[in-house]
């Protein structure tokens, strides 16, 4: 049997994982952010804990806080563009609105413009519902501060992120538009659903071929895509649910190649995510518990 301190943990890991991830975009720097967790958790008694969630919460903050700043330096020599890391993840995912709107990669990636506190605090405030005073104790600033700092991330974020609601049927009809194109060669309806300012990126770490630099606007995209450099020519394309909502999985030989995930704003695609490093491709053999 389980003692107090495993139970504890254990009952709060997926949201604990959740928050962790939504603050780093890394599946994997977020599984290490709550190893460490854990190391402090062990030390503490949990019978002297009034409130055992936000006490984990709160480590769970500042071990993210801490790798955040790491990885910042890490992005810096980061080898062409760098999206999160893909997760599978279950229908009960996409069905909480809030939550796979938040964990989305349109949005993982207007969270990247933030400051790490801001996206502690934008995190913990408008995703996990915390109370002000909770997350002072967990940044490690004022309650006035933190009051602050939420609604510059507010604004920040509202300025940033897809206009409207997507539904998961719009972003479906996208990728069975990219799709068809991409398995005919016929590309005039891909350029009808394409904004004139889309912009294609793609994540191989410099360790695959990826395109180097984002490229920008319908003309360029449709183009590159023609052209096969989108690196979708002679692969198997299927759909999948990663990070809440829809997304197309290129595999070859039975092995995932990248992942596809798009932006959609006013009906039109904006964004077009590539994903091929194969360090952020692991753990997609199953799907990733996601909580709030």
């Amino acid at each position: 049997m389980a003692d107090p301190a495993t139970e504890a943990f254990l009952a709060h890991r997926n949201l604990l994982f959740t928050v962790a991830y939504q603050m780093l975009g890394s599946a994997a720097d977020a599984e290490d952010v709550l190893q460490e967790t854990w190391l402090r958790w062990v030390g503490v008694e949990p019978a002297t804990v009034r409130d055992q969630r936000a006490y984990l919460v709160r480590i769970t903050t500042r071990q993210a806080l801490m790798r955040l700043r790491t990885l910042g330096r890490r992005k810096e020599s980061y080898v062409g563009p760098w999206l999160p890391e893909p997760l599978l993840t279950a229908p009960d995912v996409a069905e909480d609105v809030e939550l796979a709107d938040s964990v989305s990669m349109a949005m993982l990636l207007v969270l990247e413009t933030l400051t790490p506190a801001e996206r502690a605090v934008f995190v913990l405030r408008e995703v996990f519902d915390l109370g002000y005073d909770e997350i002072a104790e967990a940044v490690g600033k004022s309650a006035a501060a933190v009051r602050q700092i939420a609604h510059r991330a507010r604004s920040h974020v509202a300025a940033r992120r897809p206009r409207g609601e997507i539904s998961p049927a719009e972003s479906r009809d996208a990728l069975e538009a990219f799709r068809h194109a991409v398995e005919t060669g016929d590309l005039r309806h891909l350029l009808e659903i394409l904004a004139p300012d889309v912009v294609f990126l793609g994540d191989g770490g410099g360790v695959v071929q990826a395109v180097p630099e984002p490229v920008l606007g319908a003309a360029a995209v449709a183009s590159l895509l023609a052209a096969g450099l989108g690196n979708f020519a002679g692969g198997v394309l299927s759909a999948a649910e990663v990070n809440g909502y829809p997304a197309l999985l290129l595999r070859r030989a039975g092995e995932v190649d990248t992942v596809l995930a798009v932006r959609i704003d006013d009906g039109l695609i904006t964004g077009l995510y590539a994903v091929r490093n194969p360090e952020k491709l692991s753990r997609l053999a199953e799907e990733t518990t996601l909580r709030r």
